[in-house]
C-alpha cells in the first residue's frame, strides 16, 4: 500500500476507532462498509493479525454458502436486519488484509439467517466492533487439498 493510500485509509476511519489495551474498538455509522473498514484499519494500524466480534443494525448483510464443486459462493442478501453476532479474523494474503467473518442476523419477525459474510453495510444506528490484536503476522493460503483459503499458523 502506498503512503497516499495508507493516509487515505486512516482519514476514512478518522473518529471511527480508538486504541484499547487489547486492540481497538471501532464504531461505524450509517452507510459504512464493515468489512472494508476492517481492511482499512488493518492497513492503517499495521495489524499483524486479529480476532473480532461485532453487533449492530445493517441496511444490508450478504452471506455466502461456499459451493466446493464450483469453487464459488452462492450469495444471499438480507436488508434492514439486526446483526445479532459477528465474529471473524484478520490476516494477510498477498500483501493485503484478508478478512474472514461469519455472522447471524435477525429481521423484524425475529427470523434469523447466517453464515459466511460477503458484505455488510451499516444501517440506521451503528455497528460496534471489538478487535483483539495478535502479536504475530498470520497469512492465509490456498490449501491444495481442498482448494480453499485457510489460515496458516507459524511453524515454531
Amino acid at each position: 500500500m502506498t503512503a497516499f493510500s495508507q493516509g487515505t485509509a486512516a482519514q476514512d476511519l478518522k473518529g471511527k476507532y480508538m486504541k484499547t489495551p487489547t486492540g481497538y474498538l471501532m464504531v461505524l455509522r450509517h452507510g459504512d462498509n464493515v468489512l472494508q473498514s476492517l481492511e482499512q484499519l488493518a492497513q492503517a494500524e499495521k495489524i499483524p493479525s486479529a480476532s473480532f466480534v461485532g453487533i449492530g443494525f445493517m441496511s444490508e448483510a450478504t452471506f455466502g454458502f461456499y459451493d466446493f464443486a464450483r469453487k464459488q459462493f452462492d450469495p444471499k442478501t438480507f436488508r434492514n436486519v439486526e446483526m445479532a453476532s459477528m465474529t471473524g479474523s484478520i490476516a494477510w494474503k498477498e500483501g493485503k488484509p484478508s478478512i474472514h467473518a461469519h455472522g447471524t442476523v435477525t429481521d423484524g419477525t425475529f427470523n434469523g439467517a447466517g453464515g459466511h459474510l460477503l458484505g455488510l453495510t451499516v444501517g440506521t444506528g451503528s455497528c460496534e466492533v471489538t478487535i483483539v490484536v495478535n502479536p504475530e503476522r498470520l497469512e492465509r493460503f490456498v490449501d491444495p487439498e481442498i482448494q480453499a483459503n485457510v489460515l496458516g499458523l507459524p511453524q515454531h
